[in-house]
């Protein structure tokens, strides 16, 4: 099924427009927009909210066609039941994600659903696969996005650690949306309940800005240039101290940011459009 209305926003043959609409520990849920398709990643937030925000980057709700969610926690499907009832799109997600929101009430029989255990999914100009992410919810997973005109971005964040499906995954994209959750010493020193701060720091929690620095350090040789810290905890985190750990990273490599690569720290919500 392809997507019938294309987004009169987007002039270029393959101009693509990427915006996290809401980032972090309250709410998330990406934007992605080509010629001939509209498609959010995630659905945490009203839908009135998303509503308004898709209108502040020239989008519509009504051109949402597709909804490919990471996986079942509230901060990523929020919104995800009115706004399917709004738009009629079509849900994408792994089997086991599929299963727990429906099992919740979320979606019902009348809802198209994709599984993309099965394969890549392709509709329009883009294509969308799925990689698993180490997190304490069944069937937890990040996206891959083939854009037009080959350009890639991928999103992982809810992530304990990196794996080496991870790694292979997010190698070669042009935009990576990654995980910087926390400072360590942040939550160490704050006001969480031991059990959620080994939870957070556990293999199916949340990566670190240390643990996100290395790892974009590690793209950044391999070619990707343009970057964006995402899901930061409200609590444990500031976008000084995710900015500054990624880009002392980049800076021992003799880097710097503007001018050797783009990177940029996703704020809950009104970030800006990257246009690829």
């Amino acid at each position: 099924m392809g997507c019938p209305m294309g987004n009169p926003i987007l002039k270029g043959e393959n101009m693509s427009k990427i915006c996290p609409l809401y980032s972090g520990s309250t709410g998330n849920c990406t934007y992605i927009g080509t010629k001939e398709c509209d498609i959010l990643i995630d659905a945490g937030a009203s839908c009135k909210g998303i509503t308004e925000a898709l209108k502040r980057v020239d989008s519509d709700i009504e051109r949402i066609k597709y909804i490919a969610v990471t996986h079942s926690h509230s901060d990523h499907i929020k919104g995800l039941k009115a706004v399917l009832k709004r738009t009629g799109a079509v849900l994408i997600g792994t089997e086991k994600t599929l299963a727990e929101i429906c099992s919740r009430g979320y979606i019902t029989e009348k809802n198209e659903c994709i599984n993309i255990d099965n394969g890549p999914f392709e509709t329009g100009d883009i294509k969308i696969s799925a990689f698993n992410t180490s997190h304490d919810a069944e069937g937890s997973c990040g996206y891959k996005v083939f854009l037009p005109d080959g350009k890639i971005f991928t999103i992982c964040t809810d992530t304990g650690i990196i794996t080496d499906e991870i790694r292979d995954t997010l190698t070669g994209s042009d935009v990576v949306l990654l995980e910087s959750n926390h400072d360590i010493e942040m939550l160490k020193k704050g006001p969480y309940p031991p059990f959620l701060k080994v939870r957070i720091m556990s293999d199916i929690g949340h990566i670190s800005n240390s643990i996100c620095a290395c790892e974009i350090a590690r793209l950044y040789k391999l070619g990707t240039k343009r970057f964006i810290l995402g899901h930061l905890s409200l609590n444990n985190n500031t976008p000084i101290l995710a900015k500054s750990t990624s880009e002392s990273a980049l800076m021992d490599l003799g880097a710097k940011n503007g001018k050797d690569y783009l990177l940029s720290v996703a704020k809950p919500q009104d970030n800006g459009v990257i246009i690829i």
